[in-house]
């Protein structure tokens, strides 16, 4: 996947509750609280497993503040995906009273 260029800058709470969302963060923090139904590809597999992702969806990617998200999406776009970077990131997301859920249970802590 090349690097691509500008791509939309979507704040957690504008995010459409039935968006595709792409988690790149890693795997304890994505125990520790993530949007329910997104999928979960950490940015360090993305290059290995990015076939998974549907590309007849708009997707929006997330990570915990919005710059590992920001340069996953540029990659994504720049291989054809039509991708959104959210730009607050779960931080934005928590703050936003989106629905969450954990691995552990435990309450999110950003």
């Amino acid at each position: 996947m090349s690097e691509g260029g500008v791509v939309p800058q979507v704040p957690a709470a504008e995010v459409p509750a039935d968006a595709f969302l792409l988690d790149v963060r890693e795997a304890d923090e994505w125990a520790a609280g993530h949007a329910p139904g997104a999928l979960h590809i950490p940015l360090g597999e993305l290059g290995a497993r990015y076939l998974e992702i549907d590309r007849a969806s708009t997707l929006y990617v997330i990570c915990r503040s919005g710059n590992r998200s920001a340069y996953a999406a540029r990659a994504l776009a720049g291989a054809g995906w039509q991708a959104h970077n959210v730009s607050d990131g779960m931080i934005g997301w928590h703050a936003a009273g989106r629905p969450m859920t954990s691995e552990s249970g435990q309450p999110f802590v950003a």
